[in-house]
């Protein structure tokens, strides 16, 4: 396959995962399905912004940048027809390091709030109970009947846990295919692409 290709390809599929991954973020600062009370309540994590910022908005840039090589215009670098596409591949490297630093950071605070838990009630009602953290180390996640320790808001356990993981896999996704187009680019830049937007057949 073409390097310009290839990257297209990876930067379509990495639209679909940011929005996933912004879509996660966003529903967390509403626990439970329900618009918190105090943003006291709301888990730590969920403002770190791992969906939104790591995730999301640091992978559109890089997935516009492969979406654009296949049609990038390698004619206009010093009249040398393979200059253009090889630096675009090459700048194509970079932004797909920023993106795996980003889904990395993502995957990095996802598998924390995992682990950690999420922040609820955990005795009396919403006016004179403690809000805190009742699980440690993952306890919970092999253990459902202490799931019940937290009581509000309803149903914080399963929706938390189950956004954070949506969030670790669009993670270590993203992650592998930044990687690919790491090496992909690398490829672009030594070899060219395997056809010139001016009308060459060959290797640029």
């Amino acid at each position: 396959m073409c390097t310009g290709s290839c990257a297209k390809c990876l930067g379509g599929t990495l639209i679909p995962l940011a929005v996933i991954g912004l879509l996660a973020n966003i529903l967390l600062f509403f626990p439970g399905g329900k618009v918190s009370d105090s943003n006291d309540h709301i888990t730590d994590e969920v403002w770190y912004f791992g969906g939104i910022a790591g995730s999301g908005v640091l992978m559109i840039f890089p997935a516009l940048v492969f979406l654009g090589l296949k049609n990038n215009d390698c004619c206009g670098c010093c009249g040398n027809q393979g200059c253009g596409k090889r630096f675009a591949m090459f700048t194509s490297t970079i932004f797909a390091a920023i993106g795996f630093v980003g889904a990395g950071y993502s995957f990095i605070i996802s598998a924390v709030a995992i682990n950690k838990g999420p922040k609820c009630l955990i005795a009396g009602d919403s006016s004179s109970g403690t809000w805190g953290y009742p699980f440690e180390n993952g306890n919970y996640l092999g253990n459902h009947s202490i799931w019940s320790q937290c009581r509000e808001p309803r149903d914080i356990v399963p929706w938390n846990l189950t956004l954070f993981s949506i969030l670790l896999v669009v993670g270590i996704v993203q992650m592998c295919l930044c990687a690919i187009q790491v090496v992909n680019g690398l490829l672009g830049t030594l070899c060219g692409d395997c056809r010139c937007c001016c009308g060459g057949d060959g290797p640029v």
